[in-house]
């Protein structure tokens, strides 16, 4: 049994040092107190399975450098396998813990298991002090400043947050007391485990493209902060979905692990547009991140926001099941090129470009193959580093045309779009290496070569390369039909449930 009580920070979604207000306050909660302060993780053995090892590498990176930058404070990382609902009761009576800090999540899952915790630690008298910093926004405080409503386009929610004075980031660099160090500081027992030891066969692992942690999250921030021309006139519709070497910032997998304050990449991009003149929201990149306080501040508000049934804001529509189709969509071997060439990047890389993740989206739902976005958005968790509950659900539901874009009319041609950036294949010669002998002519479309030409690239559609699962010029027509009768039935729907006068 641990002598002295216990003060612990749980990290979760807030990987880093700097802007962590509930890591401050465990820091002096220990000092005040004289008490020891253990700083944890907990890995979730069980979520390992829902996780791709791209993102798996990401976390465990940053768990790494998290703990170096601890432990020039002073301190260190307690890294924990299992579930938080086993781990912290057991570490609640082992190390006498008297103050528990940590960081608000909406996401519910993690929300009922907080609450049970939250009971338990309660029953031992443990002081619990929760902070939002995972946004820029209080999200709660927006639902109730629009009367507890979602707000439910972007207009309206910046319309909300106008007028928000958003608080400077705090720093910790002082050490930590020596008396705040625990018995079991340099304990192997708490280590953060490598890939092999947690089961991952590295042989299979891609080249790391973008190494996780907080250092390289600020790195990246102000190489991007540096280049103020660039950032000035960014626009979302004129970067490249298929680029070969990512035309954005690629900042969002350091947002969504936390290795990266929201509000840090919120304040520098305001010093950066001072004085300048500047895109504007909603295509800036300080409206992509706006786009992030909108899902979050949605899903916070939304009951079932991240599935179609009990979902109020989510148009219910009568979507198929075709697993065969699913598969050929996750994989890569829908038989059109620039399709299967981003789901392959996705696999391996664990990243890709916003503009890429409509075209994949709109393809598999409304647009071509009539599956729930439900089924792409468990595609989307496993693989994406940057995977975020509120706004995966919430982009899925967008571009589905199930919430927020009612469009629904306007769907992406997996031939046509792919060739305004890219009219030579680069990017599908790159990630359908299969084609890379193909002409331009055919690249986008090869089951229109003529069969001499597909012997002489060496591929023959139907062997080599898969024909294509659907005809899109036919099918899109199709699903808009559906779509169309979908919305009809939804607004009847919503009309007799409405009170007569």
């Amino acid at each position: 049994m641990a002598k002295t009580p216990t003060v612990l920070h749980w990290f979760r979604l807030d990987l880093r040092i700097h802007d962590n207000l509930a890591l401050r306050n465990a820091i002096n909660e220990a000092e005040n107190r004289k008490h020891v302060l253990r700083p944890v993780y907990i890995l979730n053995t069980d979520n390992f399975s829902n996780s791709g090892h791209n993102r798996l590498r990401f976390l465990l990176q940053s768990l790494k450098d998290l703990d170096a930058s601890l432990r020039k404070l002073n301190t260190r990382l307690y890294v924990l396998r299992g579930k938080p609902i086993d781990c912290l009761p057991s570490l609640f009576k082992k190390w006498q813990v008297k103050f528990l800090t940590s960081q608000v999540d909406i996401d519910p899952e993690i929300v009922e298991q907080d609450e049970a915790i939250e009971k338990i630690a309660e029953k031992s008298d443990i002081f619990i002090v929760k902070r939002v910093q995972h946004t820029v926004y209080d999200f709660n405080a927006v639902l109730k400043k629009n009367n507890g409503s979602v707000p439910l386009t972007y207009q309206k929610f910046l319309s909300l947050v106008q007028d928000v004075q958003v608080k400077e980031i705090i720093e910790i660099k002082k050490e930590i007391s020596e008396c705040c160090k625990a018995s079991d500081f340099n304990s192997d027992e708490f280590n953060v485990p490598s890939l092999e030891e947690i089961g991952i066969d590295i042989t299979n692992l891609s080249e790391c493209k973008y190494p996780g942690g907080e250092t390289e999250g600020i790195l990246r921030l102000n190489m991007y902060m540096s280049r103020k021309e660039w950032v000035c006139k960014f626009e979302k519709p004129n970067s490249s979905p298929n680029s070969i070497e990512p035309s954005t910032t690629v900042l969002s997998p350091y947002l969504s692990h936390g290795c990266l304050s929201s509000k840090l990449f919120y304040h520098k991009l305001k010093q950066v547009e001072n004085g300048m003149p500047h895109t504007l929201p909603p295509v800036s990149l300080l409206g992509q991140l706006m786009w992030r306080e909108f899902y979050y501040t949605a899903g916070a508000g939304t009951e079932n926001f991240d599935r179609m049934v009990g979902n109020k804001i989510c148009t219910q529509i009568p979507w198929g099941k075709n697993e065969e189709h699913l598969k050929a969509w996750a994989e890569g071997m829908t038989g059109y090129p620039f399709v299967d060439a981003i789901m392959r990047q996705l696999k391996t890389e664990g990243w890709i470009h916003h503009l890429a993740r409509h075209m994949v989206a709109c393809f598999l739902t409304r647009g071509d193959l009539w599956i729930s976005w439900e089924e792409g958005a468990k595609v989307f968790e496993k693989y994406l580093l940057d995977y975020d509950w509120s706004l995966n659900a919430g982009n899925w539901m967008w571009l589905s045309a199930s919430a927020f874009f009612y469009k629904y009319f306007r769907v992406y041609s997996p031939v046509a779009f792919g060739k305004k950036t890219d009219k030579d294949g680069l990017y599908i010669r790159k990630y359908v290496p299969e084609l890379k002998k193909y002409p331009n002519e055919y690249i986008y479309e090869p089951w229109k070569a003529p069969k001499s030409v597909q012997t002489t690239a060496g591929c023959i559609i139907g062997e080599g390369y898969p024909k294509r699962i659907v005809d899109h010029e036919k099918i899109h027509k199709e699903n808009i039909q559906k779509m169309s009768l979908a919305y009809k039935i939804n607004k009847e729907k919503k009309a007799m449930k409405r009170p007569r006068s």
